[in-house]
């Protein structure tokens, strides 16, 4: 097994917490795209298989139905904007486009640089706030195509 032995040491910590050792998957998830680049890469989906007890299909199964997990890298900085029905009356879909026009990501994709990776995501609780988007873990509230450009603009 691969896994560095500090995730391991915490799995085995997470799955007295749980009645059945399986149950403890998707936070292992969580905690290996966290700490591991971003992303679930097939290596660590047999780890995390093995260290369950499960076959490596079954870690595939959970970590492909959940859109929270990445099955490949993302770009330095993750821009997931929300579309759910407030935003979307706001305009979302225009910002969104104007944040694949800034970054040269499509969505769902990576630009060829490395630097951006576009998302649409379901709602991020900011409804208030709409349109919105998460960039790299920090929100990003009522844009506009020119809120859009000096945010993303700037980024390295």
């Amino acid at each position: 097994m691969a896994l560095p032995e500090t995730l391991v040491a915490e799995f085995d910590r997470m799955v007295q917490k749980y009645p059945e050792r399986r149950s403890a998957l998707i936070p292992a998830i969580h905690r290996c795209q966290e700490e591991l680049g971003g992303w679930v890469s097939p290596e660590t989906m047999e780890d995390l298989a093995a260290y369950f007890g499960l076959e490596p299909v079954d870690v595939y199964g959970v970590v492909t139905f959940y859109p929270m997990f990445r099955t490949k890298p993302p770009g330095k900085h993750v821009v997931s904007v929300c579309h759910n029905i407030s935003c979307d009356l706001r305009g979302a879909e225009g910002i969104l486009a104007k944040v694949c026009e800034v970054t040269g990501a499509k969505v769902g994709g990576t630009s060829a640089d490395g630097k951006f990776t576009v998302e649409r995501v379901e709602c991020q609780g900011a409804c208030a706030n709409a349109p919105m988007f998460d960039l790299d873990g920090v929100y990003h509230e009522d844009l506009d195509d020119a809120k859009v450009a000096k945010i993303l603009g700037g980024l390295q």
